[in-house]
């Protein structure tokens, strides 16, 4: 197909994958491990301002020394709600003082995770160590899905899309030097926040990469059928699932609008990767019989990669032998490296 390198065979799926697909923030190849206490310093930030000058209010009420080139931000939310956390990864020469500017690469976490995950369980800090660019890790939620919550039609916190999109988009360019030059991956539930923010916003990202992501959120669906919804239940356990998108007949609308398969058209432009496993022990191990929620994404991928072909938009794939695990994603990441870094004009 032109756009992509052949795919390897799609694995015969082993479960429904229309409510494996939701699930994919259920599945962590770690758990989660205690950040390094370190002294705060609380700075004054002004409120955040958009482009156009409307103020946003959001802002930052402390910065964290957590490692080398490693800061976290508490950011006071008004679209959460609450106060939030972000890292950072800051290039060589940063400083607030600076007088240039840095792209950025948003880094998204999966379900049931943090801010803290892509440090904690890959080498990113040293992957991006000589790279000019700012790697922004913020928080999304155990079960965000990276999306402003219908909340029964109500709307309100958590708006983790207005969070990211806005409030702290603003923060980054306003006090910390990042320019208007952007890329996103992710994995798992990241993988869909990558394609959905590229997708929603049309040239606000000039790259995005999932990582065995549920890119195709309504894969199999069939009307009356309410198991796909539920995957958000069981990571935040007493969250009523409808209150992220509604139910996928009721709010039909609000689904299409945050399926990546079905915004796939508003993707041209913008480079594409997409990798994920077949569900079965690979090179980098894993588990001794097929990992379901891997084989689940891996079956969402073909299908949004497919739709992508379809328009004729070209797209990078990756399918492999792996499961839902960090040493895989640690490997996407530094293969869709390079494609990164390019898309930013960065070598």
């Amino acid at each position: 197909m032109p756009g992509r390198p052949a795919l390897l065979r799609r694995s015969t799926p082993v479960a429904g994958p229309g409510s494996l697909a939701l699930l994919l923030p259920l599945v962590l190849a770690a758990a989660l491990a205690t950040a390094v206490p370190a002294v705060s310093t609380a700075r004054p930030a002004a409120a955040a301002t958009t482009a156009t000058g409307a103020v946003t209010g959001a802002k930052v009420i402390a910065e964290t020394d957590v490692a080398p080139r490693t800061i976290d931000l508490t950011v006071q939310s008004p679209a959460m709600g609450a106060q939030e956390k972000v890292r950072l990864l800051l290039p060589p020469g940063w400083s607030r003082t600076a007088d240039r500017r840095w792209p950025t690469l948003w880094l998204l976490h999966g379900g049931v995770d943090d801010y803290t995950a892509w440090t904690r369980d890959t080498d990113v800090a040293e992957l991006t160590a000589h790279s000019p660019v700012i790697v922004v890790m913020p928080e999304g939620g155990r079960c965000g899905n990276y999306s402003d919550w219908w909340n029964y039609g109500n709307g309100g916190s958590p708006e983790w899309e207005t969070f990211h999109m806005k409030e702290l988009r603003t923060i980054l360019e306003n006090g910390y030097r990042a320019n208007g030059h952007r890329v996103v991956a992710g994995n798992s539930m990241g993988g869909l926040g990558a394609m959905l923010y590229a997708a929603r916003f049309p040239g606000m990202f000039a790259a995005a990469a999932a990582f065995s992501g549920y890119v195709d959120t309504l894969y199999g669906y069939k009307p009356g059928d309410d198991s796909i919804g539920w995957g958000p239940s069981f990571s935040c356990p007493g969250t009523d699932w409808r209150r992220v998108w509604g139910e996928p007949d009721a709010q039909a609308a609000i689904w299409h609008a945050h399926n990546p398969t079905d915004l796939a058209g508003r993707l041209a432009g913008v480079r594409l990767y997409v990798a994920s496993g077949d569900g079965k022990a690979g090179s980098l191990g894993g588990l001794p019989f097929t990992d379901p929620v891997e084989a689940a994404a891996n079956d969402v991928s073909h299908a949004f990669a497919d739709r992508l072909d379809a328009l004729g938009i070209p797209v990078a794939t990756r399918f492999f032998d792996g499961q839902h695990s960090w040493p895989y994603w640690q490997r996407d990441l530094h293969d869709a490296y390079p494609m990164l870094m390019r898309a930013l004009g960065v070598s």
